[in-house]
């Protein structure tokens, strides 16, 4: 063989091994230069680890400090689970008294299904899906319908929507930061609307993205609160119901 065959032969054969070698590693190592956002998990410190993980974690992850400068932006970032079930209570405050109502939410693939049962002790339904609120009184065949958009599970449970924190100027956004609440771990941000004399508090779940806890306060004293603390069961269980009272199945869990 020439020389020169043999020269290009062997310029080839350290190219195909170069290309090979950035293949395996180049992209690893423009990887670990890329951090994630991580939220934290709150979770009690079980003390120092020899091993040096949370350094090592700490070179893939960047922890987000919320600040009430940041904090819109932090739940931008926060998706809420599309099938699960829980349990929450709602509390209403005023001067002579109080009153409390407990309320089951089924929710799957878009239809939000919640069972409340008011002071007075009787039940109501609302179905809620394809723009059309249904609600029920237990007990009833009968039923009425509404039109709804994106606030009518959340008004129909009782709840403030806490994404309406991401349209308001954020100079009337007073405390934000991670919080425990009811042992899960919440993004948190308090909102003052002085116009209306409101103090609002949010907690948020990072893992779910659903409303753990939510406090207003109308010129110092407070009006409502609601907590949802017991675990929430993820997915959606397969016995929840999404029919109308006269046995119209509008939604089945797949």
């Amino acid at each position: 063989m020439e020389p020169k065959n043999r020269l290009l032969i062997a310029i080839a054969v350290i190219a195909v091994i170069a290309a090979a070698m950035f293949t395996s590693f180049g992209r690893s190592l423009f990887m670990l230069n890329t951090p994630s956002v991580e939220l934290p998990s709150l979770e009690p410190e079980q003390g120092d680890d020899p091993s040096g993980s949370t350094q090592q974690n700490s070179d893939h992850y960047q922890t987000v400090a919320v600040t009430p400068q940041t904090v819109q932006n932090v739940i931008a970032t926060l998706a809420r689970s599309d099938s699960y079930y829980r349990e929450l209570t709602v509390e209403t405050f005023w001067t002579d008294g109080s009153s409390t109502a407990s309320v089951q939410v089924w929710a799957d693939g878009g239809w939000t299904h919640s069972q409340q049962v008011l002071p007075s002790g009787v039940v109501r339904h609302d179905l809620v899906g394809e723009s059309t609120l249904y609600y029920w009184y237990g007990g009833s065949r009968q039923y009425e319908t509404a039109p709804a958009d994106g606030l009518s599970s959340d008004l129909a449970q009782r709840l403030p929507t806490y994404e309406t924190v991401l349209h308001l100027d954020p100079e009337s956004i007073t405390g934000a930061g991670y919080e425990l609440r009811g042992e899960q771990p919440c993004l948190y941000v308090e909102v003052s609307l002085e116009d209306e004399g409101l103090l609002e508090r949010y907690w948020v779940s990072v893992d779910t993205g659903l409303l753990v806890s939510a406090e207003t306060e109308q010129d110092g004293q407070l009006v409502y609160r609601m907590t949802a603390y017991s675990p929430v069961t993820v997915p959606c269980p397969s016995t929840a119901s999404f029919a109308l009272p006269e046995g119209t199945v509008l939604h089945s869990i797949s």
